[in-house]
C-alpha cells in the first residue's frame, strides 16, 4: 500500500510540474472537441468523475476505472450540443483473465452548410466539418484497491477541404482505501504532438513551399506562394480527483456519494468540479458545479453557486443483461443569455 501511494504521488507532482509553467492561452489548442464530455452519469455530476468511474466510460474519463467491472460492456451516448452540432460516442469492453479491453468511436458532426461568398452569397456548393477519436484501451486491476489502464488513439478533424491527423495517448490509476469507499483517482488525457494544417495558398497542389526564397520549387513557372504550414497543441489535460460515501445503508440500496476534482489543461485556466449521486433501489439522482471555466455564469448572489449540471439514472436488469440508461442536462452559463440553448445528453450502457 505503501508504495503504491509513493507512486500516485510521484506520478501526481510529475503531471503538476508539467502545467507548472503553462498559463492561460484560450483558443490555442487544436482538436477542442476532446474537451466535450461524454456518459450523462458523469455530467450530471459536473463531471467530477475521474475518481468516481468503474465501467465502460472509463475509455473516456480515466483508463484505469475501466477494470472495475469483471463484465462485458457496451456503450453508446447521444449529446444535442449547441448551435445543432451532435455527438456521438459508441464503446465495447471485453473481460478476460489478463484484464479488460475496450474500443471506443467518439465522432462530432453536424449537418451541411451552404458555402457564401463576400462577392456571390450562396454558390450552391456545401460543405461540412467532423471530428473524430477511436482507439484501444487497456486496464487490470493489480489489487483489490489499485487499478491502472492506458489508452492509444487515432484523431481526425475535417473541415471542408482540410483536415489532419495525428496520435495520442491516455493513462490513468485509481486507488480505493476501502474506508467508506474512499477512491483516488488521476488520469493524464490526449498526451501527443501538434497537428499540422498544410496550406495550398497558390492552389497548384503542393503545400509546404517556402516562400521566402522567391524560387520556383514546384515548376509551375511562377514564384511559390504558400505560407507556412500552421501547427498546434492538442488539449492535453492532468486531472486529480476524490470520491467518497457520505453515507451508505449495508444492503447498498441507498447511498449518497460525493466527488471532488481538478483539472489542468494547456490551454485554459485550472478549474474544479464538485459533484453527487444519490441512489434509491435502482433510481439515481445527480448533481454538480463546474467552477472557474470558461462558461461560468456571470450572475451575483444565489445564482452564482446553484448547479450547472443535474442528471438521473435508471438500472434495469433483464435476462441478457443489466441495462443503465442516464440524462443528463446542462447549464450553459452566460452563454444563454443569447442564441445557445442548453445541452441534453442520453446514455445507455449494458452489463453482460
Amino acid at each position: 500500500m505503501k508504495k503504491i501511494l509513493i507512486t500516485l504521488f510521484v506520478i501526481s507532482l510529475f503531471a503538476s510540474n508539467m502545467f507548472a509553467e503553462v498559463f492561460s492561452k484560450t483558443g490555442t489548442a487544436d482538436m477542442q472537441f476532446l474537451k466535450i464530455t461524454t456518459d450523462a452519469r458523469a455530467i450530471g455530476m459536473g463531471e467530477a468523475y475521474v475518481a468516481v468511474s468503474d465501467d465502460i466510460s472509463s475509455t473516456y474519463w480515466n483508463p484505469g476505472g475501466l477494470a472495475l467491472k469483471e463484465k462485458n460492456q457496451l456503450f453508446f451516448s447521444h449529446t444535442d450540443y449547441v448551435a445543432d452540432i451532435m455527438f456521438d460516442y459508441f464503446a465495447a469492453s471485453f473481460y478476460n483473465d489478463l484484464g479488460v479491453f475496450a474500443f471506443h468511436a467518439y465522432m462530432m458532426h453536424m449537418d451541411d452548410m451552404e458555402i457564401t461568398t463576400e462577392e456571390e452569397g450562396f454558390t450552391g456548393e456545401k460543405f461540412t466539418c467532423m471530428a473524430l477519436s477511436t482507439g484501444l484501451t487497456y486496464s487490470r486491476q493489480f489489487t483489490d484497491k489499485f487499478s491502472f489502464g492506458f489508452t492509444g488513439k487515432y484523431l481526425r478533424e475535417e473541415l471542408y477541404k482540410y483536415a489532419v491527423n495525428t496520435i495520442a495517448f491516455d493513462i490513468g490509476s485509481q486507488y480505493n482505501t476501502h474506508w467508506r469507499n474512499l477512491t483516488i483517482g488521476m488520469a493524464l488525457s490526449n498526451f501527443g504532438g501538434e497537428v499540422e494544417f498544410d496550406i495550398d495558398e497558390d492552389g497548384d497542389g503542393r503545400s509546404g513551399e517556402d516562400p521566402f526564397d522567391l524560387l520556383d520549387n514546384d515548376g509551375d513557372g511562377e514564384v511559390d506562394e504558400d505560407g507556412d504550414n500552421l501547427t498546434s497543441q492538442i488539449p492535453m489535460n492532468f486531472s486529480f480527483g476524490l470520491s467518497i460515501d457520505l453515507y451508505q445503508t449495508r444492503e447498498d440500496l441507498t447511498y449518497l456519494m460525493g466527488a471532488f476534482q481538478i483539472n489542468n489543461c494547456v490551454d485554459r485556466r485550472e478549474s474544479f468540479n464538485l459533484g453527487f449521486e444519490y441512489k434509491y433501489s435502482l433510481l439515481y439522482l445527480r448533481t454538480g458545479k463546474q467552477f472557474n471555466t470558461d462558461l461560468e455564469e456571470r450572475y451575483d448572489g444565489f445564482e452564482a453557486v446553484m448547479p450547472s449540471n443535474y442528471g438521473l439514472g435508471l438500472k434495469i436488469p433483464s435476462s441478457i443483461g443489466i441495462f443503465s440508461v442516464d440524462y443528463s442536462y446542462s447549464r450553459m452559463g452566460w452563454l444563454e443569455e443569447s442564441f445557445i440553448e442548453s445541452a441534453h445528453r442520453l446514455t445507455i450502457k449494458m452489463e453482460y
